[in-house]
């Protein structure tokens, strides 16, 4: 069965996302995870494992920053809580996760996550014989490329199907500073909100949420993706899992997406012709939930990637 995935906030909310249909969440710190839907505590990650277990479900930690030296001497002390605590699995994108997590023969499965480099099985099955159990595919991939690789990974494979994805990171702090396009300033709207600000593109009329963490600064798509009612190829492809990123989006609406594609693929499991006729039906409620300013669209799945 296809995993559903989902990164929370904070714990209460963690444990309503789990309550509402998700397989597992992802959780972790700045420090050591980029573009987090929320901070957690190892106090908070030993509460929610426990609560999830229970559940017979998972919790995966976010440990897919890019280490300077002045971060590796951190990362052995928090893989050995990790490896106590008894988390599901570690999403990594530096080697350097990779060599700790043998030098304390951790546990804990490994999650290749190197955001936009994963685009075909050859590396995915590279990072499979080092330790890798799955890999998060970039999200620049079409459908076909996506179940290409899953026909021929040897590694588990997640997907993202819904949210916003990331278009831009830098770790300087940028913000502040204008941004130009064309030689023409782009504007930064609602700065005194700490992670709500927009990078306006009036040209295109488009938003673009910003922030800066600890990793740097972080520019994300104007829409968000909605694959909803586009899950029967990936389901008959058996994609292992399905990645909702809650990344700068209300709890509510976090709480309502994650029920409806719990809802789209039990139905699905029962009876496709179900799912085919109810597959609309969905769509337009997440569409009646979206922000004014960020319509819906398919990501890359049907389109080629233009840099």
């Amino acid at each position: 069965m296809t995993e559903l995935v989902v990164t929370p906030c904070h714990v209460p909310h963690a444990k309503d996302v789990l309550e509402a249909g998700a397989d597992a969440i992802v959780v972790g710190e700045q420090q050591f995870g980029l573009r987090l839907a929320g901070e957690f505590s190892l106090e908070d990650i030993a509460i929610l494992t426990e609560f999830a277990h229970v559940k017979h479900k998972k919790v995966y930690v976010a440990m897919n920053a890019l280490y300077h030296n002045d971060r590796v001497d951190a990362l052995a002390p928090y893989m050995r809580e990790l490896n106590r605590l008894n988390v599901d699995g570690i999403y990594f994108g530096d080697p350097a996760v990779v060599m700790t997590h043998r030098e304390i023969d951790n546990q804990v499965p490994l999650i290749w996550n190197p955001e936009q480099t994963a685009t075909n099985y050859f590396t995915a099955n590279y990072w499979g014989e080092r330790g890798a159990t799955r890999a998060y595919l970039a999200r620049e991939l079409s459908m076909d490329e996506m179940v290409e690789i899953k026909e021929n990974a040897k590694v588990e494979v997640e997907i993202q199907i819904h949210g916003m994805t990331c278009m831009f990171q830098s770790k300087r702090p940028l913000l502040g500073h204008y941004y130009l396009y064309q030689d023409k300033a782009m504007l930064v709207e609602n700065r005194e909100s700490e992670r709500n600000k927009l990078l306006y593109d009036k040209e295109r009329d488009n938003r673009y949420p910003i922030y800066e963490d600890r990793n740097g600064t972080h520019i994300f798509s104007p829409n968000d993706m909605c694959m909803i009612d586009e899950l029967d190829e990936l389901l008959d492809g058996e994609v292992d899992a399905f990645r909702i990123e809650g990344n700068l989006q209300s709890e509510a609406y976090t709480i309502s997406v994650t029920r409806l594609y719990r809802l789209a693929m039990d139905t699905y499991a029962r009876s496709p012709k179900e799912y085919r006729e109810m597959k609309q039906q969905w769509f337009k409620e997440i569409e009646a939930m979206q922000q004014p300013h960020r319509p819906l669209d398919t990501g890359f799945f049907f389109k080629e990637s233009v840099y």
